[in-house]
């Protein structure tokens, strides 16, 4: 993410922008074979779901549960309470029981194995559930109690992993809020004392990460908001708070990994080691653009040091997601897989935090209550368990490609009156068989697009580009250089490992995590 810096682009729509944007997310659905809208016996289902949930025994509304999410967000998965428990804590975490609505082999299921994960739009989503159940009977709202799946995780002082229990309980949330919110109580100390302890716990588990050597890119985030007549894309910086919730989100997925493995049974998120031949290129890469890599520092370590708001350090960052490709999944039962670990989080990690958003953490949590509990899995897991990665790999394919789909239409919407003007960018990627070709970040609008020039680009260097083509309908947007750019300033040595620097600040935001 880009340190404290947000670009935001509000001029009102040209008066054909509204059209363009409705026509191109129009297009992408037929093109993609997406709809928001479910049918109609999968509605009909639903509607009955919510009039006779399966509700838990266990009554845990005592808990003072609160949700933190992106301000108006409906879809709420998760709920938190911590404690303190001696000189170490406890982690209450209750996880939105979508199995308690959801019939397996019914229609809302069959629908959910087609869709596979939510898909997140400019003006709207394609959900994986139907509305009345991801973001009402389901959804972890504060206005009235639900079921849930909860874990109960106890850590030591230094936030290691002591203990795990998951079991259904009926619970409540006392209270909807934002990041922001949640933030400036905390900054201000006036948080609730179950939420207090946010800030200390995510510190530790974040230092406990950055000793296995996990690593996440803070890459630029692109975010897209339209109100009205507007249209807002930024380059957004999250909150401190967003990385300490999702470090709670990390444990959550973790936990689940280490029941899975020890009761050998299970799905797993994973990613490999990166290859060495990507290390030594982005150490090339590093070293043409005078970025400073001792040897002895290890890839997350130099990574940490970066600062992603300098051209120079930028483009080595983008670089360097190479490192981190081959994200997927591995379903098992009765042994251990092989290959099962999460390189990017240096651990073993399991989906199980998401369910309204993604198919795989409803089968994962049932896995994990049946091994707490010390029962079978239910015959409808096991029976699924190993078409699941193939599933989510197709779904997730696909969701990749709505997202990127989304802000390629909104850059060419914003751009497509403006064909001609020159914008300050520097250049962060540069094609290895085609050094003409790459990739540009402009300073504003908050767009990244590609570029081509006459000569080789300058990697890591602010330019001044020129817009050639903005088409909406072919969602394409493209510059030329108009310079050779501004050299930028030779970087100072890395710091030692463990320098504070911006962090991707949630699991989704670490590349295939």
């Amino acid at each position: 993410m880009l340190q404290r810096r947000v670009v935001r682009v509000a001029p009102p729509l040209a008066e054909d922008g509204a059209r363009l944007l409705a026509e191109g997310v129009a297009a992408l659905h037929r093109e993609l074979g997406v709809t928001p809208v479910f049918p109609p016996e999968v509605e009909a289902e639903a509607a009955a779901a919510v009039r006779s949930p399966r509700l838990p025994e266990v009554d845990r509304t005592d808990l003072p549960f609160v949700t933190i999410d992106p301000d108006g967000a409906r879809d709420l998965d998760q709920a938190v309470h911590l404690e303190r428990r001696g000189t170490g804590y406890r982690v209450w975490y209750a996880i939105a029981d979508v199995a308690a609505f959801v019939r397996p082999g019914g229609a809302v299921d069959e629908e959910a194995h087609r869709r596979g994960e939510t898909l997140y739009g400019v003006s709207g989503k394609v959900p994986l559930h139907p509305p009345r159940l991801s973001e009402g009977a389901c959804s972890l709202l504060p206005d009235g109690p639900r079921p849930a799946v909860l874990w109960r995780i106890d850590l030591d002082a230094s936030g290691e992993r002591t203990g795990v229990h998951v079991e259904r309980a009926l619970v409540r949330s006392r209270a909807q809020l934002s990041y922001a919110e949640v933030q400036a109580a905390l900054d201000a100390g006036t948080a609730a004392p179950g939420l207090a302890l946010l800030r200390e716990v995510g510190e530790r588990r974040s230092a406990l990460e950055e000793e296995r050597g996990g690593v996440s890119l803070p890459l630029p985030d692109q975010e897209v908001e339209l109100a009205g007549d507007r249209l807002h894309l930024a380059f957004r910086s999250p909150l401190p708070v967003e990385n300490w919730n999702a470090q709670v989100s990390l444990l959550t997925g973790t936990a689940a990994a280490s029941l899975m493995l020890e009761g050998e049974v299970g799905v797993l998120r994973t990613l490999p080691p990166p290859d060495p031949r990507d290390v030594a290129r982005l150490r090339r890469v590093a070293a043409a653009l005078r970025v400073s890599w001792p040897e002895p520092l290890g890839y997350p370590e130099f990574i940490r040091v970066l600062d992603p708001a300098r051209a120079d350090h930028a483009a080595v960052l983008t670089a360097s997601a190479s490192l981190l490709r081959g994200s997927g999944y591995v379903a098992f039962a009765g042994s251990v897989p092989e290959r099962h670990e999460h390189a990017a989080l240096a651990t073993t990690y399991s989906h199980v935090t998401a369910p309204l958003r993604r198919l795989v953490d409803r089968y994962g949590g049932e896995v994990c209550l049946a091994l707490s509990a010390g029962s079978e899995v239910p015959d409808w897991v096991t029976e699924r368990l190993p078409g699941l990665p193939a599933t989510m790999r197709s779904t997730g394919t696909t969701a990749g490609q709505y997202e990127r789909g989304v802000l390629d239409l909104v850059e060419a919407v914003l751009l497509h009156e403006r064909t001609g003007e020159d914008f300050a960018a520097m250049v962060v990627d540069v094609d290895e068989r085609d050094p003409r070709r790459g990739q540009v970040m402009l300073r504003e609008p908050a767009v990244a697009a590609r570029v081509e020039g006459p000569a080789p680009l300058p990697l890591g260097t602010d330019i001044t580009v020129r817009l050639v083509e903005a088409d909406p309908v072919r969602r394409a947007v493209r510059f030329e250089p108009t310079g050779t750019g501004t050299a930028v300033p030779v970087a100072e040595p890395p710091g030692p490992p463990g320098t504070p620097v911006g962090r991707s600040s949630s699991p989704q935001g670490r590349t295939g995590a």
